[in-house]
């Protein structure tokens, strides 16, 4: 069975809506969707005038080898989310799609601790995110 990417991208296979980023706090955090609902362009629209990516956070099916992230095996994107961002929350959020999850398989709890504080954009990230996201890092 393949695994589901939750950091998805538009028109991506099986793509659906995991979840709302909720900006009103200190920090964006993801309000998960309790029942799957397809990313049609009908429910992307519903972003605008913003990216769909700017308010949803997506899954689809893990492109695997068509993905910068994936080095065969695991998704280098997980690891890295592990191994430097802290957990944001204490328990695991209600999420739909853990058990198809690649960065769950792959990272378990850990993953789930971080997941709602990752965003897909984000235009003034930390150090610490360019890290996460491979982006180069620019120190003062």
């Amino acid at each position: 069975m393949s695994k589901l990417c939750p950091s998805a991208q538009p028109g991506m296979d099986e793509c659906r809506v995991l979840g709302v980023v909720r900006r009103d706090g200190s920090a964006p955090m993801l309000e998960y969707l309790n029942q799957r609902l397809p990313a049609t362009p009908e429910v992307l629209a519903m972003s605008a005038p913003l990216k769909p990516t700017e308010v949803f956070r997506l899954a689809a099916t893990c492109a695997e080898g068509r993905c910068p992230h994936f080095d065969g095996k695991d998704c280098r994107l997980a690891t890295r989310i592990v191994k430097i961002l802290p957990a944001v929350v204490d328990s695991l959020p209600a999420c739909i799609i853990r058990s198809e999850c690649r960065w769950y398989s792959q990272e378990g709890a850990s993953a789930c601790r971080r997941c709602p504080g990752i965003t897909t954009v984000n235009y003034t990230p930390s150090p610490q995110t360019q890290e996460v996201s491979g982006l180069p890092v620019f120190h003062d």
